[in-house]
C-alpha cells in the first residue's frame, strides 16, 4: 500500500523501523526520530538472522558477546531487553527455564508448568509480562527482581552479576528505561546500514509520532 501511494520513497527497512517506533508510542512508551533511507537487502538468510538473534537459552556471558559483536554495550543489552515488557513466547522457548532452572519463583514456575507440560503444547503462547502485558512500561525489570520472567536468558540479567545494578536503575526509574531504550533504538538503526546507491529511495519527511497521530509520509 505504501509503495503504491509513494513509489520509490520508503524501503521495507524504513517501514519496519517506523512501525516499531509507532507501536511503542501507541502502547505508552517513548518516541524517537527514525533515520530513513536505509536500503533493503537484495538477499535474505534465515540462518544468518537466527545466528544474530540472542537465543532464550543464552547465558549472560553469551548475551554480552552476542551484543558486543554488534557494537552494543552491556547497558544497551539491559535497556533493549526491556522490550520484553510486551509480546509472547512459545512453550518450547521457555519450557527449559520452567522445569530446569532454580532462579525462578516457585509459584510462577508451577503456573507455567500447568500451561506447558514437559511434552506437547510446544507452540502454546504465554505472555512475557502477565502483570501489564500491553502497556510499554518498566514492569519487566520488576519481574526480573521477583524471578518471574519467562525466558532463561532474561533472568540471567539479574543473578548477582554485573548487570544487576542496571536492572535496578531501570526498575526504580521508568524514565531512565525510556531514555536508554530510545537512545539504543537509534543506535541499533545505525548498525551496518545499507544506504544510498541505486537501491536507495527518494528523500522523505516523516513527522514525529504521537499516541494519537498515525504516520504521515510525504
Amino acid at each position: 500500500m505504501v509503495e503504491k501511494e509513494c513509489p520509490a520513497v520508503v524501503s521495507c527497512a524504513d517501514i519496519l523501523a517506523l512501525a516499531t517506533r509507532d507501536s511503542v508510542v501507541y502502547l505508552g512508551g517513548p518516541s524517537w526520530e527514525v533515520g530513513l533511507r536505509r536500503r533493503d537487502s537484495t538477499t535474505a538468510s534465515r540462518l544468518d538472522a537466527n545466528n544474530s538473534i540472542p537465543a532464550p537459552s543464552f547465558s549472560l556471558s553469551t548475551l554480552k558477546q552476542n551484543f558486543a559483536n554488534q557494537g552494543v554495550s552491556e547497558k544497551d543489552l539491559v535497556a533493549l531487553s526491556g522490550a520484553h515488557t510486551i509480546d509472547l513466547a512459545q512453550c518450547r522457548l521457555f519450557g527449559p527455564h520452567t522445569y530446569n532452572d532454580t532462579n525462578i519463583d516457585a509459584s510462577y514456575a508451577k503456573f507455567l508448568q500447568s500451561k506447558c507440560p514437559r511434552t506437547g503444547n510446544d507452540k502454546l503462547l504465554e505472555l512475557l509480562d502477565r502483570q501489564t502485558p500491553f502497556p510499554f512500561d518498566n514492569l519487566y525489570y520488576k519481574n526480573l527482581a521477583q524471578k518471574k520472567v519467562l525466558l532463561h536468558s532474561d533472568q540471567k540479567l539479574y543473578t548477582g552479576d554485573s548487570t544487576d545494578h542496571l536492572v535496578g536503575n531501570m526498575l526504580r526509574i521508568e524514565l531512565q528505561f525510556f531514555n536508554d531504550f530510545f537512545e539504543d533504538m537509534v543506535k541499533m538503526r545505525r548498525i551496518k546500514p545499507l544506504t544510498g546507491g541505486k537501491k536507495g529511495r527518494s528523500d522523505s519527511i516523516v513527522l514525529k509520532s504521537t499516541k494519537h497521530q498515525l504516520l504521515k509520509i510525504m
